[in-house]
């Protein structure tokens, strides 16, 4: 089997025969961070070479500095050690510190933008900077799986009336006065839009926007973050199917009815009085009833059930 040495100023790959491979003296491994787990691999076979000898390797690829900084960053980010709005030191600072060239940490810098990690600001006052969790990223990768896989909207909202009730129980259960408060803001907001809009018909992109912060309200506050950032992923995976049927129906006269709108929000000042009780059952049972008459409402203007791949751009 190989031996993997490493050394402060050279990583170096030892074989059976006790032969050395060195690398660069500048090999990140003396920056002091440790390699990535897996990145470094060896495969066993019990092939054997043209010679006869038994080949018990494979070729490797040693991480590039640029993605050991990387993750570097990544796990400090990830363990709260720097936090979301905070500016990394200069890139001097950084270079120095790394032992790096100014294009290695730059690379470094791309992997964790594409990772929508940090932000970068070019210019005198730029730098990157710590940027806040968003589902939406998320939502954008899941996406694009779901549409490889000729994954359907109505299997998205699917999955989303399996998760939010669950959710909406579990919030029952421990809410707290805030939760109650903040849903409550919710539904004056959707109700000071109906009572400005013309003919009792509230702005549809702001009436939709409302409505997503509702549910999300009701993932966020469940107790359960898994659940909530699943819940939230496929909540925005719709919510863009919707701004597509907001431009394709719904805002024709006889989809703006007042009655319409009144009714969701005496559905939603159910929902709060639930959970007010901490009526777990009967808050469970009733989102799921929510979500399935609203189901009916959106894919009305979906006939031909959509694939993600023409929702999802």
């Amino acid at each position: 089997m190989a031996l993997f040495h490493f050394q402060c100023n050279y990583f170096t790959i030892m074989d059976v025969s006790g032969a050395g491979v060195q690398r660069h003296p500048r090999h990140p491994t003396c920056l002091g961070m440790p390699p990535r787990k897996g990145s470094l691999s060896v495969m066993t076979t019990h092939s054997r070479s043209n010679s006869g000898a038994a080949r018990v390797g494979t070729v490797m690829r040693a991480p590039k500095t640029a993605e050991l900084i990387a993750g570097h960053l990544r796990r400090q980010i990830v363990q709260g050690e720097l936090e979301p709005g905070e500016t990394l030191p200069p890139e001097m600072t950084l270079m120095d510190q790394f032992g790096v060239s100014r294009p290695t940490l730059r690379e470094a810098y791309r992997i964790l933008e594409a990772e929508s990690l940090i932000g970068v600001r070019r210019g005198a006052r730029g730098g990157a900077q710590v940027l806040e969790p968003d589902p939406i990223v998320a939502a954008r990768h899941v996406g694009l799986l779901l549409q490889l896989q000729g994954t359907t909207i109505q299997d998205v909202y699917q999955a989303r009336m399996v998760n939010e009730p669950v959710c909406a129980r579990m919030l029952a259960a421990i809410r707290t006065d805030q939760d109650l408060d903040d849903l409550r803001l919710v539904v004056a907001d959707l109700s000071a839009l109906v009572e400005s809009g013309p003919s009792a018909a509230p702005d549809m992109s702001q009436w939709s926007h409302n409505t997503y912060r509702f549910h999300e309200l009701i993932l966020q506050r469940c107790g359960n973050t898994t659940l909530a950032i699943q819940g939230a992923v496929l909540a925005d995976i719709v919510e863009t199917h919707l701004v597509q049927a907001i431009s394709q129906g719904m805002l024709e006269e006889e989809n703006l009815q007042p009655a319409r709108f009144e009714k969701t929000l005496r559905s939603y000042r159910k929902m709060i009085r639930l959970l007010e009780t901490h009526d777990g059952a009967g808050a469970e049972l009733h989102w799921r009833s929510h979500m399935e008459i609203a189901a009916g409402y959106i894919f009305r203007f979906d006939p031909s059930n959509l694939p993600l791949v023409d929702i999802v751009k």
